[in-house]
């Protein structure tokens, strides 16, 4: 049955569920209210540099595979991979830093290295984390959320335990040097929540970075929304760009359209991949299924303060991916979640995207991008942004014995203001709900209204959860459970 479909926003989920709607026949228009589409993978271009404003790590490359075979096709259709190799570098100090190779033989030698008997321990860990990755990325993520018995397999009921412990216990049980402990404990903080509240069973994590590698699209992230926008053209989707969506239209109890720059645009459905707090606001109150009470009481993934750069010469010694963990973990989670404040000593990451791909920066010059993870909500002024900056930029250069300073010719922030700005996102959010246990699947907001028929949601505050490649499982299982409605 072909139907008229709206969708809200030209994020990941949103292209995603645009291509699987496309291809199962219906009319899809996308309204983007910014200039250009991907939501919050969007470019910024200034002055011959080249940055990824939004997500710059490509980890999961078989869930971009997935998604693009389901349409005949394959990622390099569209946009070219290059594997980082080292895939990134953590410093604890000066002249005190870990390099994660590009293979997992490499990485464990390396932890054998750092404490006698890690690299066996890692060899086993890494077995357990591929067993989660199978069940978890290959089957339970592309589940759409409605139910807890999606969550019940013979396989999980193996792992119940993995339920009830969480990734910081398991690996200190296994590990007790702080930096492996560190490194391990890192890949979980893309699922916006602290390793102490996430479950074992997340250790599929880990495999998404020891296993699968650490990857950049030439161009750049932006390259890989160009890709899916391309595609979601060649399936007839219509894109428009700079149409501010101000209210959902609403009939009898079921979306019929949207007011968009003023202009009454009818469809028979909606599907909404802008901020799921946001969309509600576009309702009536008595419309909404979730109270602001229900969204101050959940947990958020990190909002962030970042910083684009320009520099005007070649800088040795420094990786594509960086991480800066010369301060302490705990004290910088808590000022994030347990006591949102500004962080007196953050952790910070850095990006030199120039040293793979070219493309980012004139010949001879770099492209740098730093990141501050921040709790959503704080006070965001132009002081603080200021003061954040002196930091981070005197401790990169104690740490790596690199000039950074004297060299920047341009310089971008982005924070809390701009998240709200530009993504209407709840608080300045970066990465949406957290995925801790009472926030996994089946608790997540739901894909579907349960006030308003023909309106559903897709993105990183509903299932399965932050992160690009769960966006792309996101709109898909929007479009199926659509599809699913239909048939009934």
């Amino acid at each position: 049955m072909k139907k008229n479909i709206h969708i809200i926003g030209s994020g990941f989920s949103s292209l995603a569920a645009a291509c699987y709607l496309a291809k199962a026949g219906h009319n899809v228009t996308v309204f983007e209210k910014n200039e250009t589409i991907g939501g919050r993978a969007r470019q910024l271009k200034k002055d011959g540099f080249t940055f990824d404003i939004g997500p710059t790590w490509y980890w999961m490359p078989d869930v971009f595979e997935r998604f693009f075979a389901d349409f005949n096709k394959t990622p390099e259709d569209y946009y070219t991979l290059l594997k980082l190799a080292p895939g990134y570098k953590i410093f604890f100090d000066q002249n005190d830093a870990l390099e994660i190779s590009d293979n997992l033989s490499e990485i464990i030698t390396t932890f054998e290295q750092i404490e006698k008997g890690a690299g066996k321990k890692l060899e086993k860990f890494m077995a357990t984390a591929k067993s989660n990755y199978d069940i978890a990325i290959k089957d339970l993520v592309y589940r759409p959320g409605e139910s807890i018995t999606e969550l019940i397999t013979l396989e999980t009921a193996k792992r119940i335990n993995q339920f009830f412990s969480t990734i910081s216990k398991d690996v200190r049980k296994k590990f007790k040097n702080k930096k492996l402990v560190q490194a391990l404990e890192f890949p979980v903080l893309f699922l916006g929540a602290k390793p102490s509240d996430t479950p074992s069973f997340y250790s599929f994590m880990n495999y998404a970075d020891f296993g699968l590698g650490t990857w950049h699209p030439k161009n750049g992230m932006y390259s890989v929304i160009e890709g899916i926008g391309k595609l979601a053209l060649e399936l007839g989707v219509k894109i428009e760009t700079n149409q501010n969506v101000e209210k959902i239209l609403s009939e009898d109890g079921f979306a019929i359209g949207l007011q968009v720059n003023g202009e009454r645009r009818f469809a028979d459905m909606i599907v909404s991949g802008a901020d799921y707090h946001f969309t509600e606001t576009l309702l009536p109150e008595n419309q909404r299924q979730y109270s602001e009470a229900y969204w101050d009481k959940r947990v958020f993934a990190p909002s962030a303060l970042l910083f684009y750069l320009g520099i005007d010469k070649k800088m040795e010694g420094i990786s594509h991916h960086a991480l800066f963990f010369d301060t302490d973990f705990a004290a910088h989670a808590k000022s994030i979640y347990d006591r949102p404040e500004w962080p007196k000593a953050p952790l910070f990451y850095s990006s030199f995207p120039s040293k793979t791909d070219p493309t980012s920066a004139p010949e001879g010059m770099e492209s740098a991008v730093f990141l501050i993870p921040l709790a959503p909500g704080l006070d965001d002024i132009a002081e603080l942004r200021e003061h954040y900056f002196d930091m981070v930029v005197q401790r990169f250069e104690a740490i790596t014995g690199v000039a950074l300073a004297p060299h920047i010719i341009f310089r971008k922030s982005y924070c809390v203001k701009d998240f709200v700005a530009d993504y209407n996102s709840y608080k300045g959010n970066a990465y949406g709900l957290a995925n801790t246990l009472l926030q996994t699947a089946f608790l997540r907001p739901k894909l579907r209204s349960g006030k308003i028929r023909s309106l559903y949601f897709t993105g990183q505050l509903t299932v399965p959860g932050p992160g690009v490649p769960p966006a792309l499982i996101s709109g898909k299982l929007a479009a199926g459970l659509i599809e699913k409605d239909l048939s009934q």
